[in-house]
């Protein structure tokens, strides 16, 4: 079996992994987390073994540097004395904004569950991997932040 270049890899399958990265990050660090991501693979590129499914691997991988991503903004000092900068307008448009809002609202399964199946196309089989849950559990998180998503996207624009 011939092994796909790499960069055959990051064409097919950055979209959908920048598309995870910012529906758990947000657009601000989605960039660097997909960076990271890709380049975490393109070291462990060579040791991937024939068939296995590299969009689940990309996807794996970018859940973890995601996780890293809030754990570095979450330890990093923040001060208190000074109003923080704004931050640059984002080429999102108000509906994306609205609705990483509606995803933030969710629970962190949920959303996590959401994002997995829904954004990235993985099956719910690995999604309950990727959240340390059971299959059935996977799919009952995201069927609940699907529903409470219905409940509260869109409700500001109409």
């Amino acid at each position: 079996m011939t092994v796909q270049p790499f960069e055959d890899v990051v064409t097919e399958h950055g979209p959908t992994v920048l598309r995870v990265c910012r529906a758990l990050l947000g657009p601000v660090d989605a960039d660097d987390a997909w960076s990271e991501t890709f380049v975490a693979a393109l070291r462990a590129y060579p040791e991937l073994r024939p068939n296995s499914n590299v969009r689940g691997w990309l996807v794996t991988i970018a859940h973890r540097k995601s996780i890293d991503v809030i754990r570095n903004r979450n330890r990093a000092p923040r001060p208190v004395e000074r109003i923080a900068d704004t931050p640059a307008p984002t080429p999102a448009g108000p509906a994306d904004e609205e609705l990483h809002a509606a995803l933030d609202a969710l629970a962190p399964k949920q959303r996590a569950a959401v994002v997995y199946h829904h954004i990235a196309g993985l099956p719910y089989a690995e999604v309950g991997e990727l959240l340390d849950s059971s299959e059935a559990a996977a799919r009952r998180s995201a069927a609940d932040g699907i529903a409470n998503l219905r409940k509260t996207y869109g409700k500001g624009s109409t």
